[in-house]
């Protein structure tokens, strides 16, 4: 933990402006805690422009309204502590630490931003916001779990690296990996190649997170072998998944038959992950999505949770949580 000089007011005692010092630990090193070219610090400024910030040294030294001083001083605490466990910082991981120490109900940012899922090819995956930790730490304590949000929120992402430590702790013995191909009907048959040919489009994104997070050189002999299988939601049918880490993605295009049969794969030693986007629905508009009824059905069964994750957690480019609520907006207009 950081040395921090106690607040103290300037003489007259008539002003609200404090004074605050923190003193850094030779354990962080400031170049990593003031970022690449003073990112971290810039970003710090840009949102508590009330606060005078100094950085000289291993002291930081901060000056203005008691309250943002105050506020900056915890998140300078908590950049400190998420930077001595390695993790980078970035003017996105300050943005979402603010986030976080402004409502008073959400976990510190070390507990969320330090929780690593999967280290592969020289990085690390973790949850970056609240809504994906509750997501990650639901998967861990449940069999079943749906993710539910809109798109850029890592629902999928984040499942994929939840199964493949599952796999690599040796907690699961493969990987089942499923979409259902919405547009298969007519204009399948028009693609060229054999029906694989013909599927493989429609399970690309999939393929996609796995390439991030398994050697490619490795995943044609993981398939061949069955431990990693990825396949059609009809390919399911019929099935008993034993000790298996099982996600269905893009589950809001799934009939409610389509639904149950699915769910009802689950076989002994295996876990369940759905994701999928219920305001992203493919389906002709007379079939219901298996995925906007399912909670109605199961809300009562223990050890399957729901979580559902927001604008707010979408970690792509800042204007998709903006395009994501705007079209919310005119949805309910």
């Amino acid at each position: 933990m950081p040395e921090s000089t106690p607040a103290r007011r300037p003489g007259t005692g008539l002003t609200a402006r404090v004074e605050h010092r923190i003193t850094v630990g030779a354990d962080v090193s400031m170049v990593e805690l003031l970022g690449r070219g003073d990112e971290v610090l810039l970003a710090i400024e840009a949102g508590f422009r009330a606060v005078d910030i100094h950085a000289r040294g291993n002291e930081i030294s901060l000056a203005g309204p008691a309250g943002d001083v105050a506020l900056v001083a915890e998140l300078v605490d908590e950049l400190i502590e998420v930077a001595a466990t390695g993790t980078p910082l970035t003017p996105d991981v300050v943005a979402r630490s603010v986030t976080m120490l402004a409502t008073s109900a959400s976990p510190r940012p070390v507990d969320v931003l330090t929780q690593n899922i999967l280290t592969s090819r020289g990085r690390t995956i973790r949850p970056k916001t609240e809504g994906q930790k509750d997501y990650v730490d639901a998967i861990d304590r449940n069999t079943v779990t749906f993710g539910i949000g809109p798109a850029g929120t890592g629902k999928t992402y984040l499942a994929m690296a939840k199964a493949v430590q599952a796999l690599q702790a040796r907690q699961v013995s493969r990987i089942v990996l499923t979409r259902p191909a919405v547009e298969a009907g007519e204009r399948l048959g028009f693609l060229p190649g054999s029906l694989s040919d013909k599927i493989d489009p429609y399970l690309r994104p999939l393929y996609d997170a796995l390439h991030d997070m398994v050697d490619p050189d490795t995943i044609p002999r993981l398939m061949e072998a069955g431990t990693i299988e990825v396949a059609p939601l009809a390919y399911m049918r019929g099935r008993t998944l034993n000790d298996s880490f099982i996600i269905l993605d893009e589950a809001q295009n799934t009939s409610t038959e389509q639904m149950k049969m699915f769910l009802t794969r689950l076989g002994f030693a295996s876990k369940i992950v759905v994701t999928g986007d219920v305001t992203q629905v493919d389906l002709p508009t007379a079939t219901t999505s298996g995925l906007r009824v399912v909670e109605q059905i199961l809300a009562d069964i223990d050890d399957i949770a729901f979580c559902r994750l927001t604008s707010s957690d979408v970690v792509r480019h800042r204007l998709v949580g903006d395009i994501i609520d705007a079209y919310a907006r005119w949805d309910r207009t």
